[in-house]
C-alpha cells in the first residue's frame, strides 16, 4: 500500500513555533470587541455586519440568501439558519470585521498534503455553522447563537492586518476554517483579495454545503478547497443540517471550475464507520476522480457525542486500505501521529 510519511518532528517543531509567533504577535496586533456588560453576543456581532453581496430578493420582498445550499429566505427582523446572516431595514446584512480564533500553523494541519507542502498557513475562523453536527470538534465557534455553551470573544480585525500577520509570520496560504466559512464569504473574499495582492494563496475549510450561484461569484478568488464529507447517508445528513446529494454537487463543481480540492471524512465509531457506507464513498470519489486525496481522521468524544468511542489507528489503516482498494491514487490516515504510516 503507498503509504504517507510525515515528518512528525519537523511538523512539531513548526506548531511549537506557530505557537510562539501567535503569542508573541497576536498579543500586540488585535485586540477583543467592546463591548458594554448590557450587550450579548448576538448584539455584538451585529455591529459587526456589512451590506450583503450573495442573495437575491423575492417578489414579495423576502431575500433569498444563496451563501450555502440552504438558500434561507428571510423577512424583515429574521436570520438564516447559521444565525449570522439577517434582514435589518430590507438589507441583508453579513459578518465582517472580526475573527473568533487565528493561528499560524502547517498547511498540513488543515490538512492539505497536495499544496504547498512544508509551508505554514494563516487560518481564521469567525461565529456560526449552516449545520449543527452533535460530533463538532470546533463547536464553540460553530454553534455559536445556536447552543448558549458556546461562544467566545471575538477579535476585531481587518483584511490588511490579516495579511500583515501572514506575512509576518511567513505563511503562504490564507485560510478561512473553524467555523463554515460559505456564511462569511463576503468578509474572507475582502481577506483574499488583500492576500492576493501580496503574492499569499487562499483556500476554504469547509463543509461543502456550496451553491452553483456562490461558486460563480466567488470561485476565482480560490486556489484550494477541503470538504468534510461526513457520511454517504442522506437521512444522516438531513439531521446534520442538509442534504447528501448537496455536498456531493459542491464537490463535482468544485473539481468542474478547476479548483485544487481534498476531502476529509472524520471516523465517528458507530454512526458513519460501516465498512459498506465508506466504500459507497470510495467509490464516488474514485469515479469523480482517482486523484483527489482522501483523508480519514479519528474523532475524539466531542460536544454532544461524549458517549461515542475514539476511532482507532487500525480502524484508519483499514479504510485506507479500502480506499485504495477502491482506485483511490491518495489515501491518507491522518492525525494520529506515529500511530499510522
Amino acid at each position: 500500500m503507498q503509504t504517507y510519511l510525515q515528518d512528525v518532528e519537523s511538523i512539531c517543531t513548526r506548531l511549537d513555533q506557530s505557537v510562539f509567533f501567535m503569542v508573541r504577535v497576536l498579543s500586540r496586533s488585535l485586540q477583543p470587541i467592546r463591548s458594554n456588560p448590557k450587550e450579548n453576543l448576538e448584539e455584538i456581532l451585529k455591529r459587526f455586519t456589512i451590506p450583503g453581496r450573495f442573495y437575491t430578493r423575492e417578489s414579495n420582498g423576502k431575500i433569498r440568501c444563496f451563501a450555502c445550499a440552504l438558500k434561507c429566505v428571510m423577512s424583515e427582523g429574521k436570520a438564516g439558519f447559521c444565525k449570522v446572516r439577517f434582514v435589518k431595514d430590507g438589507e441583508l446584512r453579513v459578518p465582517w470585521g472580526y475573527v473568533a480564533g487565528l493561528q499560524i500553523d502547517p498547511i498540513e494541519k488543515k490538512p492539505f498534503f497536495h499544496v504547498m507542502p512544508g509551508s505554514e498557513a494563516l487560518s481564521w475562523g469567525m461565529l456560526g455553522c449552516d449545520m449543527r453536527c452533535f460530533y463538532c470538534q470546533n463547536w464553540l465557534t460553530s454553534q455559536a447563537l445556536r447552543d448558549p455553551l458556546s461562544g467566545t470573544t471575538p477579535l476585531e480585525a481587518s483584511p490588511e492586518q490579516l495579511v500583515k500577520l501572514a506575512l509576518s509570520g511567513g505563511a503562504k496560504t490564507l485560510v478561512s476554517t473553524y467555523n463554515e466559512p460559505l456564511i462569511s464569504s463576503e468578509w474572507n473574499i475582502d481577506v483574499f483579495k488583500a492576500g492576493r495582492r501580496e503574492g499569499l494563496h487562499t483556500a476554504y475549510v469547509s463543509n461543502g454545503n456550496i451553491t452553483d450561484d456562490l461558486l460563480d461569484e466567488i470561485g476565482s478568488y480560490l486556489d484550494y478547497y477541503k470538504i468534510d464529507l461526513k457520511t454517504f447517508d442522506d437521512t444522516k445528513y438531513r439531521k446534520l443540517g442538509t442534504r447528501l446529494e448537496r455536498v456531493l454537487h459542491g464537490i463535482e463543481i468544485l473539481v468542474e471550475k478547476g479548483i485544487w480540492v481534498e476531502l476529509v471524512t472524520l471516523i465517528v465509531p458507530g454512526y458513519n464507520d460501516s465498512m459498506e457506507e465508506l466504500r459507497a464513498m470510495a467509490r464516488f470519489i474514485s469515479d469523480l476522480d482517482p486523484n483527489i486525496p482522501w483523508h480519514v481522521t479519528a474523532f475524539h468524544p466531542d460536544y454532544k457525542a461524549l458517549d461515542y468511542q475514539r476511532a482507532t489507528a487500525n480502524q484508519l489503516i483499514r479504510i485506507a486500505e479500502m480506499g485504495k482498494e477502491e482506485g483511490l491514487t491518495f489515501v491518507y490516515a491522518g492525525n494520529l501521529p506515529g500511530m499510522v504510516k
